[in-house]
């Protein structure tokens, strides 16, 4: 069986794209290029698919969620409260797999933020 290797891409929807990877690159340093490519470093990611009424996404408009995988959850937070970015709750800790923040991107969009936990 033939199997996919990673992800290739994601691709949103936004009023104002330019604005929006300017968001992504000024609050996360998310360093895509004139076409979009962007190498990220080797890590975990999870594929996971939830309930249709699920509220982990915020809202119910929202089909999916962006995850990125951080070095320093806390030091990313920070950084994005001082540049104005609507950060939502505390840091949650689950043991074993990390600690996951959450922001909202100028489109309304929910972004988890994930800092693995040692060893993964």
């Amino acid at each position: 069986m033939e199997r996919v290797l990673g992800i290739g891409g994601h691709f949103v929807r936004a009023a104002d794209p330019a604005a929006l990877n300017a968001w992504y690159r000024d609050c996360l340093g998310l360093g895509a290029d004139e076409n979009g490519e962007w190498r990220q470093e080797p890590g975990p990611t999870v594929f996971a698919t939830f309930e249709s009424d699920t509220d982990y996404f915020g809202s119910h408009l929202q089909q999916v969620m962006l995850n990125f995988r951080v070095r320093d959850l806390d030091a990313m937070l920070a950084q994005l409260r001082a540049n104005g970015a609507e950060v939502i709750s505390e840091p949650e800790d689950m043991e074993g797999v990390g600690r996951f923040g959450w922001v909202t991107d100028p489109e309304g969009n929910r972004v988890e933020l994930w800092q693995p936990a040692t060893g993964l």
